[in-house]
């Protein structure tokens, strides 16, 4: 019997494989399925246990689409050693195509009917095996959902043929693997797409990378948040072409491990697994279906980063199950068949656990079923065919295939979409919208600057103009007005001085009529005159006080000049408060256009550092009243210790900033009281001020790994004191610190949890 070998001997063309570095955890939405599979009688439902275990935390919402495991069944036709030593016997199956049914004879007369999804007949092309088993689920995956694909028999009936057959020389033969390929590139732009591959074989319970051969012990990573199941250490290949991925094909077919047996000249030895990771862009209406708050502003929807959902394929050709005694397997392949048979055994445990609704299903038995955990009972949709052969000496084996079929039938998975934000895609097109905001930026500051200019100098202008004009009107009013004043006090002085000359001339005249008239004449002559007289003292007295009037009337006028006089001067005062106010608003600009260059550069700077930086007021004031008093004691020669911080500032007060809404100021509070929590003289009061509560509630509500250690850490100081041991169980501090080594992935973490416990435990 020949031993276990590489297939198809040594390769002889070479493909370039490049390794890439294993992908995170994706964020995923779900959405409603295209398509739906019909349900049968004892479908398993939310069973307490399955072989999908958990729902990873990055798929939006909390319910998928229910989605069956579809199981079709292929009859291999008779090869030449049955035609000859079965040639008195009819097959053992009877199929019926049209009605999904297929019979198992017992005997001649007794038979059992079983229905299937499909049923396929020895003259099924691989082609119509493709579009009725695996391209429902290619469509699936390209829409965003994980999908398997697997084959499972005895061996020799045909899985490697229905799965990895390359079509080289036959078109028509191409199997499941090519023509999966063929329809995802069709489908996608590869552009805006991605397609990456990956090829293992499970080879006596290690799993090897058929595209490395070196890499010969890839390790099985789990989530342990969300369940997925992860093979990091294998080689990824980006696939661009068709030509591309039919040569890894052959490059792993090379590498697999295959035998000679009596039951096949070309057994497979080992389990392959194939996985396709598509990355699609989701595009217009799609997007729009998918993100919850559609209606958002322009500007939320520009700095929305893009949408991707990710979908995985995976293909599996099982190795086919043997019995010793038929296939004649003995020495390494004798062991290779027991590794075959425990892991498909182990697979038909978790199928039975899965469609009986057991409570616990026994998934880590094999490597096999930790790496089909998605595929059974998890999000992905799975099809399954079950190959058998007609040869009526092998009913044994072709009754448990049957069977095994049957049971993956009642296995029911939760199928959802997996999409995730693209945030790698929105930095680059935002960093690209920062160079061009700078540089406009820098465009309207040149051009603000030169505006700014330009109206400082109008507004120069301006007033030197206003204040020229303001001093020609007002010197010009001043000698206007004193020269109407002068004027008119000359002709007053004159009209006076006529006044008087008149007067004094009738004066005379009067007394020399007196003189040469005798009394009686003179009497009438003299009441006659003194008549005119005291009528002309009356036009004198009226013409005296019309000139009053007017010389009142001409120092009214000079009082309004001197009113104006002042209003101007106000409006020149105006005007030079107006300069005054113009020359701080000029200032204010300058200043403004100052603080925009800052706030560019130091948005450029934050995106670049990748993050902005916070201001802790809260935290920030208390950290620098200490850091005062130690300047002010180190001035003294003494140095101020760290344990003196709660008479400074109040141990209530840092205990408050535990309870803080910002993560950081809980961090630098948390880290406070683990430093004052280090001497011996600082932990009661620290326990009497309800420390020692706060540090057990922090450590049991937050999800900030840096928290937890140091809060572990100060528990572990405070578990120094026997008292506080007692404290610290009662309150369930064991089971806090328990919970948080169950959770931690940072070795320090770790660390300040033992010495917690280490400390509780020292009595």
């Amino acid at each position: 019997m020949a031993s276990s070998g590489y297939r198809n001997g040594i390769l002889k063309g070479s493909v370039k494989v490049e390794k890439i570095s294993p992908s995170s955890n994706l964020k995923s939405s779900s959405i409603k399925s295209k398509t739906t599979s019909t349900q049968v009688s004892s479908v398993r439902r939310s069973s307490p246990a399955s072989l999908g275990g958990g729902v990873g935390s990055g798929v939006k919402g909390d319910s998928g689409v229910p989605g069956r495991v579809r199981v079709a069944v292929r009859l291999r036709p008779r090869n030449a050693e049955e035609q000859v030593a079965d040639a008195d016997f009819a097959d053992c199956v009877e199929l019926q195509p049209e009605l999904k049914r297929l019979k198992l004879r017992k005997n001649n007369w007794d038979s059992d009917t079983y229905e299937f999804d499909e049923v396929l007949t020895e003259f099924a092309s691989q082609k119509r095996v493709y579009e009725v088993v695996a391209k429902p689920v290619v469509e699936s995956v390209l829409d965003g959902y994980n999908g398997t694909v697997m084959a499972y028999g005895q061996t020799g009936t045909g899985k490697t043929f229905t799965l990895g057959r390359l079509g080289e020389e036959d078109t028509a033969a191409r199997g499941i693997m090519v023509r999966s390929m063929e329809d995802i590139l069709a489908d996608i732009s590869l552009e805006t797409d991605s397609i990456s591959v990956s090829y293992l074989q499970l080879y006596m319970e290690t799993i090897q990378d058929l595209l490395d051969p070196t890499n010969d012990n890839i390790p099985i990573v789990e989530d342990p948040k969300t369940g997925d199941v992860s093979v990091p250490g294998a080689t990824l290949v980006e696939i661009r072409n068709q030509h591309s991925f039919v040569e890894l094909l052959r490059l792993g077919e090379a590498h697999r491990f295959a035998a000679n047996t009596k039951l096949n000249t070309e057994s497979s030895r080992s389990h392959a697994i194939l996985m396709v990771h598509v990355k699609r862009c989701v595009k217009g209406s799609e997007a729009a279906l998918s993100i919850e708050n559609g209606n958002g502003s322009h500007t939320s929807k520009s700095y929305r980063p893009p949408l991707v959902r990710k979908g995985k394929l995976v293909v599996v050709d099982l190795a086919g199950s043997e019995r010793i005694d038929k296939s004649g397997s003995e020495g390494h392949t004798l062991e290779e068949a027991k590794s075959i048979n425990l892991s498909l055994s182990a697979l038909g445990k978790c199928i039975n656990a899965l469609a009986e609704n057991s409570p616990h299903v026994p998934v880590r038995d094999s490597k096999l079923t930790r790496l089909l955990r998605d595929s059974f009972g998890g999000t992905a949709r799975t099809s399954l065919i079950v190959t058998i052969g007609p040869s009526p000496r092998h009913r044994g084996e072709t009754t448990s295939t049957i069977m095994f079929g049957q049971r993956a039938m009642k296995v029911e998975n939760m199928v959802k979409i997996k999409e995730e934000f693209d945030y790698k895609s929105l930095s680059r097109r935002l960093d690209i919208q920062l160079d061009k905001l700078i540089a406009e930026h820098e465009r309207q500051q040149k051009a603000f600057q030169d505006e700014l200019e330009r109206i400082t100098i109008e507004a120069q202008n301006h007033v030197s103009e206003v204040e020229r004009n303001y001093a020609e009107a007002l010197e010009n009013e001043q000698a206007q007005y004193q020269k109407d004043y002068k004027e008119s006090i000359k002709k007053l002085e004159e009209q006076w001085m006529v006044n008087q000359q008149k007067l004094n001339g009738d004066r005379a005249r009067v007394e020399a009529k007196q003189e040469s008239l005798d009394m009686g004449s003179a009497v009438a002559e003299l009441q006659k005159s003194l008549q005119n007289e005291i009528n002309l003292r009356k036009a004198a007295e009226e013409e005296v006080s019309s000139l009053k009037s007017q010389l009142v009337h001409w120092r009214r006028s000079e009082a309004i000049g001197n009113a104006e006089v002042l209003k101007l001067r106000k409006l020149l005062e105006d005007e030079e408060h107006q300069k005054e106010k113009l020359e701080e608003e000029i200032t204010g600009l300058r200043s403004q256009l100052l603080q925009l260059s800052f706030e560019a550069d130091e948005t450029r700077r934050s995106l670049d550092r990748g993050g902005s930086g916070k201001i802790f007021t809260g935290l920030d004031s208390l950290m620098s009243q200490v850091r005062n008093s130690q300047i002010k004691d180190s001035g003294n020669g003494q140095k101020a210790p760290i344990v003196n911080l709660f008479e400074q500032v109040g141990l209530q007060k840092i205990l408050s900033l535990l309870e803080s809404e910002d993560a950081d100021v809980r961090i630098h509070a948390v880290k406070v009281v683990a430093n004052l929590a280090a001497e011996e003289a600082n932990q009661e009061k620290i326990v009497q001020a309800g420390g020692l509560t706060s540090l057990l509630m922090l450590l049991k509500s937050s999800e900030d790994e840096m928290i937890r250690r140091v809060a572990a850490g100060a528990i572990a100081n405070l578990a120094m004191n026997e008292m506080n041991q007692e404290l610290i169980m009662d309150q369930g501090g064991i089971s806090l610190l328990s919970m948080t080594a169950a959770d931690a992935d940072d070795p320090q973490t770790l660390r300040m949890v033992a010495g917690a416990i280490a400390n509780l435990c020292g009595n």
